[in-house]
């Protein structure tokens, strides 16, 4: 069955850096758009970065400069490198591909404080 479990995520000072990973099962990595995706507590769950077929990545604005997603399709393993992080990066990141979004990992937690 289709799974992602994510993991890395931590307590960071605002301008630290931390490094989430995705490894999937279930389904044909290599074939889909992956996207990471992150949930603040009260808001609604947002896209941040996806990376195509053929690793061209999109990044929302909030992020842009900030953030790198790639993908490992040997490893069926999704990254997302986070740089100069905010408080107001501080959520619980998922990763999840863009359609056939049935079914959801735990996600990581994301902290950003001082």
């Amino acid at each position: 069955q289709v799974q992602f479990v994510e993991s890395g995520g931590g307590l960071v000072q605002p301008g630290g850096s931390l490094r989430v990973s995705c490894a999937t099962s279930g389904f044909i990595f290599s074939s889909y758009v992956m996207g990471w995706y992150r949930q603040a507590p009260g808001k609604q769950r947002e896209l941040v970065a996806s990376i195509s077929i053929l690793g061209r990545p999109h990044y929302h604005v909030s992020v842009k400069d900030r953030f790198t997603i790639s993908r490992d399709d040997a490893e069926n393993t999704l990254y997302l490198q986070m740089n100069s992080l905010k408080l107001e990066d501080t959520a619980v990141y998922f990763c999840n591909r863009l359609v056939s979004q049935e079914v959801w990992g735990q996600g990581t937690q994301v902290t950003v404080s001082s």
